[in-house]
């Protein structure tokens, strides 16, 4: 198995921070390197120093486009995307990746560099309990039509403008609102 460093472009970057994918697909990359299925990957963000967002592993595309070895016609189409799935999340908590040379968007890293940087994510975190709520005030002749005009709201705002409020189970009173992926204050009075 090889190591790899992919960068996420900062688009993408703020998709994954604001949705939770199993994947990353990445299409458009460059093929002067190609990482195998299999392979270790190290998913870093260049806005600024670059950092680690997550580790994951290469794996076949949708339609399976990696080539057959006992296929003599594989390989001689446009290859598919970068498919990684994720292993690891660190999005809210990236990892300095300052001694990785980047010099494109997909690039061979030395296995003891990864080592070093994908322990620096430490361990998986515990799993909680998360109370995740909406509220909107919306105004129907029916509860259905509350509930479609709710969805309505939602797809036609979205994270960028509702805030979702978090707490832990069990403790509602340290509920904090999170717009765009980040605590948000939400209390009027506070911004003073």
């Amino acid at each position: 198995m090889t190591a790899w460093a992919v960068v996420i472009p900062d688009e993408r970057y703020e998709a994954e921070r604001l949705f939770h994918h199993d994947t990353l697909e990445l299409a458009g990359r460059d093929d002067r390197h190609r990482p195998a299925i299999g392979d270790e990957v190290l998913v870093v963000h260049r806005d600024g120093p670059p950092r680690v967002v997550a580790l994951g592993r290469v794996r076949a595309t949708p339609d399976g486009r990696e080539g057959d070895p006992d296929d003599p016609q594989a390989g001689t189409e446009e290859p598919g995307p970068l498919v990684v799935t994720y292993t690891r999340r660190v999005f809210d908590d990236p990892v300095p990746a300052d001694q990785l040379d980047l010099d494109g968007p997909v690039v061979p890293v030395d296995p003891a560099t990864w080592r070093s940087l994908a322990d620096r994510l430490g361990p998986p975190v515990d799993r909680s309990t998360w109370l995740v709520s909406l509220d909107l005030p919306i105004e129907a002749s029916s509860p259905a039509e509350a509930a479609r005009l709710f969805w309505s709201y939602v797809m036609e705002l979205g994270p960028r403008e509702l805030p979702a409020f978090v707490s832990p189970a069990g403790d509602e009173l340290a509920m904090q609102a999170f717009v765009l992926g980040a605590e948000a204050n939400q209390d009027p009075e506070e911004d003073d």
